[in-house]
């Protein structure tokens, strides 16, 4: 069991700021890891490190923008190293799912000398209901270059579930937990149960990447905002994450979440409504 305050990195993101709920929840003392937070907590900037790792026993390790993007692993590896100096003695990292900076980020924890806990995560259900995609579902169309793979949706609500076990319980020590939903949908098969469950009519619209990361580049995103897109979608949806795991079951003992359940519960807020 974990005894001290947990560091959540990426506190107030998809994953983290629900980690930092239950944690509240159980009574674990908390600290968000983020710029506006006191201490402030940055990636970029490794002196607000040190102060935000004292006194923490525990660390949930969201780093942002992505595993995926250049130089993520020699960040995570120095956050580790910093965590072993300062007494941290437990680490559980969100990892991405087919991707292979990932699994590089993974292997400098596990080596860090600290009980670690990796978390790997398919596409998030929450990508469709909180920013990313947003914007596109109140505008009636979803335009992405998926093709027709299909993808194991999870919900974070499942991921801050196995989160929160592995930062404060026994026996999640050394394990690499692959989350996913229950089942395989296609992004045009998702848009449409979307539509279903909020009577809106919602068109998918599949498009090159080429052609998705030129518009992106015309609204000024940043490169390497573009570059991440056109490796997660020229990449790591080509069907190499089309099959199921049994992260969740093995972490928490039961089902995990499946898309329609998010789907029911997303549409009675209203955030789907124009």
């Amino acid at each position: 069991m974990t005894n001290g305050t947990v560091l959540v990195l990426g506190g107030t993101g998809k994953t983290g700021r629900r980690v930092v709920e239950r944690l509240r929840a159980r009574g674990v003392a908390v600290r968000v890891g983020s710029r506006s937070a006191a201490p402030p907590f940055e990636w970029e900037d490794r002196a607000t490190w040190g102060p935000a790792l004292d006194g923490v026993a525990a660390v949930y390790v969201s780093y942002y923008p992505d595993l995926a993007v250049p130089g993520a692993p020699e960040a995570v590896g120095a956050l580790a190293d910093e965590a072993r100096r300062r007494g941290v003695k437990r680490l559980v990292l969100l990892s991405g799912r087919g991707e292979e900076e990932a699994q590089g980020a993974e292997q400098v924890v596990m080596g860090a000398g600290i009980k670690w806990t990796v978390v790997r995560c398919s596409w998030f259900n929450q990508n469709f209901s909180e920013d990313y995609l947003l914007e596109p579902i109140l505008a009636g169309e979803v335009a992405l270059p998926a093709g027709n793979m299909p993808e194991p949706f999870v919900d974070t609500e499942d991921i801050a579930d196995v989160a929160v076990a592995a930062l404060t319980e026994a026996g999640h020590g050394g394990r690499l937990y692959e989350l996913t939903g229950p089942r395989l949908l296609t992004f045009a098969e998702a848009i449409a149960e979307i539509a279903r469950g909020t009577g809106r009519e919602l068109r998918y619209v599949p498009v090159r990447v080429e052609d998705y990361t030129a518009e992106a580049a015309e609204h000024d995103l940043p490169e390497d905002v573009i570059d991440l897109m056109r490796y997660l979608f020229g990449e790591v949806l080509d069907g190499r994450n089309a099959v199921l795991a049994d992260g969740v079951q093995q972490a928490l003992g039961r089902e995990p979440r499946d898309f329609a359940a998010f789907v029911r519960d997303t549409a009675a807020t209203g955030v789907w409504n124009p």
